[in-house]
């Protein structure tokens, strides 16, 4: 858009025009009353020769916060753009709140808020223009965008920078127009691709309550490669690689895996590893150095007690023997090979 180009987003709408507002906004409410928001059933993406997503497959609940969680370069932004109705798939199918994305393209994407990698600003708009425009865009009527305005504002920490240029904020401020665009039709699906990037550590306390607060009676779609985002703020992760999905888990079933499953002993004689190996519950022995073990073990298989009559019989000399705990960044190191990158 040429800088000076004037939106034009104020004209009287007419009575029949509101009467199709309000039969929307119901439907759209009747939508938000449906259990199940978001499906993705087999969905794929070419690039020639290459799979940038692969048979991807997964459903999000009214309620549920879902964390995207990957290295960059996964696939995750990919999914985002198929998922917004930005990229089409080249298999697969797509329903949102039980429209589909390829087969209705127009119902389905009026119950999404989108906030995309790059936020979507006109630089040469203030931020109230900016805000009025896309409340025009999904056919609010007139009298109602200002509060639609001031409401996404408030949420998103803007309420002191409605008449300066979005060309003139800093990055994180751009960050936070872009989320308000994104939540100012109040939609009952919201999609984040790494909606805290450029914010300072107070800023992203912020959006995470946010998150946390759309998520209560909406479907949240949280794309990041950064762990903490994903502990905060998400009831399920799901970690794609390479276009795969390689992990779908609720954050507590999570929690409950990455507890202690391996103990560190030390000795003051050599042991029997072989014997060690041969407890109930142990899956595997490792030497971490001169008599020093690590023992992997079921989860609800503790063989500490049998562990401590062994190296009593043995005369082992059993002098260390704790807990190791793992934790979220060892599983996507472990799932993915890669580093993800620290808050």
């Amino acid at each position: 858009m040429p800088a000076g180009t004037k939106v034009c987003v104020d004209k009287k709408l007419s009575p029949a025009f509101n009467a199709r507002y309000e039969k929307r906004d119901r439907h759209l409410q009747n939508m938000i009353d449906s259990e199940v928001l978001v499906e993705a059933e087999g969905v794929s993406r070419f690039f020639g020769k290459t799979a940038a997503v692969a048979d991807v497959s997964f459903m999000i609940r009214r309620g549920e916060v879902l964390g995207f969680l990957g290295p960059n370069g996964a696939g995750k932004t990919t999914t985002m753009q198929m998922l917004s109705g930005n990229l089409a798939p080249s298999s697969g199918r797509i329903l949102i709140a039980g429209h589909g994305m390829q087969s209705d393209p127009r119902h389905a994407k009026a119950v999404l808020g989108y906030l995309p990698e790059h936020p979507p600003l006109y630089r040469e708009l203030t931020v109230d223009e900016y805000l009025n425009y896309c409340a025009a865009l999904h056919r609010i009527p007139r009298a109602k965008r200002r509060a639609a305005r001031e409401r996404a504002k408030g949420r998103c920490g803007l309420g002191d920078v409605g008449g300066r240029l979005t060309a003139n904020l800093s990055k994180g401020y751009q960050q936070r127009v872009g989320l308000a665009q994104a939540i100012i039709h109040e939609p009952p699906v919201v999609i984040l691709d790494e909606p805290t990037v450029g914010l300072d550590p107070i800023q992203i306390r912020e959006i995470r309550l946010l998150i946390r607060e759309l998520g209560q009676d909406r479907a949240v779609i949280l794309s990041t490669h950064i762990l903490p985002e994903v502990q905060a703020s998400c009831d399920r992760v799901q970690i794609i690689h390479k276009g795969h999905l390689i992990l779908n888990e609720t954050i507590n079933d999570l929690m409950h895996r990455v507890q202690s499953q391996a103990l560190i002993v030390a000795f003051r004689r050599d042991p029997d590893v072989a014997l060690v190996q041969s407890l109930a519950g142990v899956q595997s022995v490792t030497v971490v150095e001169d008599k020093r073990l690590r023992l992997f073990h079921e989860p609800e298989s503790d063989p500490t007690d049998a562990l401590v009559r062994l190296s009593m019989e043995q005369d082992w000399g059993l002098c260390e023997i704790n807990p190791e705990h793992s934790s979220l960044e060892n599983i996507f190191v472990e799932l993915t090979g890669e580093q993800p990158e620290p808050l």
